[in-house]
């Protein structure tokens, strides 16, 4: 299986400036999670591994420590449209598949990645891939910063929602019973497909629940989801964050 991860990298962050290039352990941290991929897969030769940056001084960082990056525009409104771009720069086909793994998750687990770009492989139906895995206790059903998904009996989403779905109308306020589904941040998508995407009216849901997603089931593509059996590692957004990977990694 032939395929390209992409690591989308910002310089600007709110909450945690100059994030892809915080240090962790001594390489930056969009570095770590193109090694953290590279460690499983890169070695197999079938799997490219490329950071897609909005600024040079990420180009130099990458370049320093062997990893493949490319440079993209500033101004893209979502980071679909810089994978768009990239895809482009790299000259890859329409039928080719890439995985986005965000540039801010270095303990992401490459098995995971290998199964969301093995699961568009094996389903010709969908357009882009996900990843879930079931949620155990009531406080992360009920919180909106975490998204959940339901899926059909073939495995393909029906909705994604930052509501607690699906509602258990004879038990309320307890988890559904089979477990419920929470959504992790990983997509697989066809090349073809992802030129497209950007150029799509947003959804109506999309706006309300603030997923991107939901713009592409709005127009009728689907996305098959690979169920994990662990939750993702912890992802790097506040410098609470950064020093709690710090610590995993021994920094």
């Amino acid at each position: 299986m032939n395929f390209t991860v992409l690591i989308p990298a910002r310089l600007a962050s709110t909450r945690l400036p100059n994030k892809p290039l915080a240090d962790i352990g001594g390489a930056p941290m969009v570095v770590r999670v193109a090694q953290r991929v590279m460690s499983v897969m890169g070695a197999s030769g079938r799997v490219r591994v490329v950071v897609a940056a909005d600024s040079a001084a990420i180009i130099t960082a990458c370049q320093a420590h062997g990893v493949e990056a490319v440079l993209t525009r500033t101004d893209h409104p979502s980071g679909s449209d810089r994978l768009a771009e990239a895809c482009q720069l790299l000259g890859l086909a329409d039928d080719e598949i890439v995985v986005n793994v965000q540039g801010d998750e270095p303990l992401i687990d490459p098995l995971l990645v290998t199964a969301v770009a093995q699961l568009l492989t094996q389903r010709p139906e969908a357009s882009m891939s996900t990843a879930a895995h079931a949620i155990d206790n009531l406080l992360e059903f009920t919180n909106p910063n975490v998204v959940k998904v339901v899926l059909d009996a073939r495995g393909l989403a029906l909705y994604f929602s930052r509501a607690p779905i699906p509602h258990w109308r004879d038990q309320p306020g307890t988890l559904p019973s089979p477990a419920p589904l929470r959504h992790i941040g990983i997509y697989g998508y066809r090349v073809g497909f992802l030129r497209q995407f950007p150029t799509l009216a947003q959804a109506p849901s999309e706006i309300t629940e603030a997923l991107e997603q939901l713009r592409a089931m709005w127009h009728g593509h689907r996305i098959a989801v690979h169920i994990s059996q662990h939750a993702p590692g912890p992802g790097v957004d506040t410098p609470e964050d950064l020093e709690r990977v710090r610590r995993l990694f021994g920094a």
